[in-house]
């Protein structure tokens, strides 16, 4: 499972597992500091918020060669880009100051971290245990732009694939094209694959015709196959199949440069050989 729908929205699974472990830490602090009267949900949103600063920066920080010629992205956040060893330190050294600093708040505070934490930890774990039963290439029913029917497998031949879950009615699918069909033109090693989801082909022609699009692998996904294989309840979702066809990477949402390059560094660095500009430029 990715994400899960929420009414008309989408939350990615890494998400909501953050949201699920924050709730069940104002919980356990609140039952806690029930007996001293002692309130401590001011403090656990002041760690949880400068754990998502922290994040961010250790993201920007980590990646700041993709955001030089685009300064507004290091300020949006819907490219998904935080960084959870910088997420953890900030969040622990934040905890020991304030249990330093404010010794009657100790106890629950202790519990409440403690229990956010062992949830987070324990939910990853269980996810990553079911994703590691799914992890293969899907078998569903996909076609060409022609109408001719394609396999995942056949498009890979034995060269680590993204996977671009999409439509055309969707803004932050639209707005990470660009950033896709640069990466698809830079990297020949990798074979970038446009799913897209329930629209005829017609539309898609006319779609990439009307953008300006030069993409390489279109495919149409009619049924919706791939986000029900995949356990992706929004668009735009992004995979990355290894060279053997296993997934070892996912992104819901909108991609950046930068976040599309985290997600590249799973594949061997032998895969990842740019092109020269010439053959870039030509492409």
């Amino acid at each position: 499972m990715l994400s899960v729908g929420v009414g008309p929205f989408s939350l990615s699974i890494e998400h909501l597992l953050l949201v699920l472990a924050f709730i069940v830490a104002l919980l356990v602090g609140a039952l806690a500091g029930r007996r001293e009267k002692l309130p401590i949900s001011g403090a656990l949103a002041d760690i949880f918020l400068a754990a998502m600063v922290g994040a961010r920066i250790g993201f920007v920080v980590r990646y700041f060669e993709h955001y030089q010629d685009d300064w507004l992205g290091i300020i949006d956040i819907r490219d998904g880009g935080f960084d959870l060893v910088s997420g953890l330190v900030v969040a622990l050294v934040l905890t020991g100051y304030l249990l330093w600093r404010r010794t009657n708040i100790r106890r629950p505070l202790s519990f409440a971290v403690a229990s956010g934490l062992l949830t987070w930890g324990f939910t990853t774990g269980v996810i990553a245990l079911i994703h590691d039963q799914t992890r293969g290439l899907p078998d569903v029913a996909l076609t060409s732009l022609s109408e001719q029917p394609v396999s995942l497998d056949t498009i890979g031949r034995g060269q680590p694939m993204v996977v671009n879950l999409w439509a055309t009615w969707c803004p932050p699918c639209i707005r990470e094209m660009p950033v896709l069909e640069e990466a698809q033109g830079r990297y020949p090693g990798v074979n970038f694959v446009f799913a897209n989801q329930g629209e005829h082909p017609d539309t898609i022609r006319r779609f990439l015709s009307e953008q300006n699009l030069n993409l390489d692998h279109v495919i149409s996904d009619r049924q919706g196959g791939l986000g029900r294989a995949t356990g992706s309840q929004g668009l735009p979702t992004t995979l990355f199949y290894n060279a053997e066809g296993n997934l070892v990477d996912s992104h819901m949402g909108e991609l950046s440069k930068a976040s599309l390059a985290r997600g590249l560094e799973r594949f061997h660095a032998s895969h990842l050989k740019p092109s020269s500009p010439k053959e870039v430029t030509n492409q």
